[in-house]
């Protein structure tokens, strides 16, 4: 009777996944070694994540060692991390690079605190899109008759029910990012 939701609720989860990655990603004054995720090193013609290319470790709550697994990429790897928007300067031994991160300023936490909410507040769009296109779609098969107007009720209830949903998760996870952040 009903084309099901699993198409918008996967694309829903799948906007949320993208924030997390990204909230990921965002210096909360720790060291995270998911904060290189998306830096990538010229290896062998290929970019590679560095995480595929040497042993990251987090010895402490402000230092990662990044160990590559071949040591000629050393200085490729300390390239890339100073290209990178991470703003740290990597400190090259010879045999491991290590990553010291300052405690962050005041300013520089709300200034972080206001990017998490805006990749929040994206996301919701994001979100509300989807609920749109779901109601529209519902909407086209009521008019070719292929539903009932009830059954379009109940769908657009069931749908605004999931959007809710996801807009909670969205809120939940932005606040947590922002205590992360915000703690000294």
């Amino acid at each position: 009777m009903f084309k099901n939701y699993d198409e918008f609720t996967r694309r829903m989860d799948k906007s949320i996944n993208y924030l997390k990655d990204e909230l990921a990603s965002i210096r909360a004054g720790r060291a995270n070694p998911r904060l290189l995720d998306r830096i990538s090193v010229n290896y062998y013609g290929t970019a590679t994540p560095i995480s595929q290319i040497a042993n990251i470790q987090v010895p402490e709550a402000r230092q990662i060692i990044i160990q590559p697994w071949d040591s000629n990429i050393l200085n490729d790897i300390v390239k890339a991390i100073q290209m990178s928007d991470l703003g740290i300067n990597p400190n090259n031994d010879g045999k491991v690079i290590r990553l010291m991160f300052p405690p962050l300023t005041e300013e520089r936490r709300i200034d972080l605190t206001k990017e998490v909410k805006k990749l929040g507040e994206n996301n919701k769009i994001a979100i509300r899109q989807i609920r749109r296109e779901a109601v529209d779609s519902y909407k086209k098969m009521e008019k070719a008759k292929e539903i009932t107007e009830d059954e379009l009720k109940v769908a657009e209830k069931d749908i605004q029910k999931f959007t809710d949903e996801y807009i909670e998760k969205i809120d939940k996870i932005v606040e947590a990012k922002i205590e992360e952040i915000m703690e000294v």
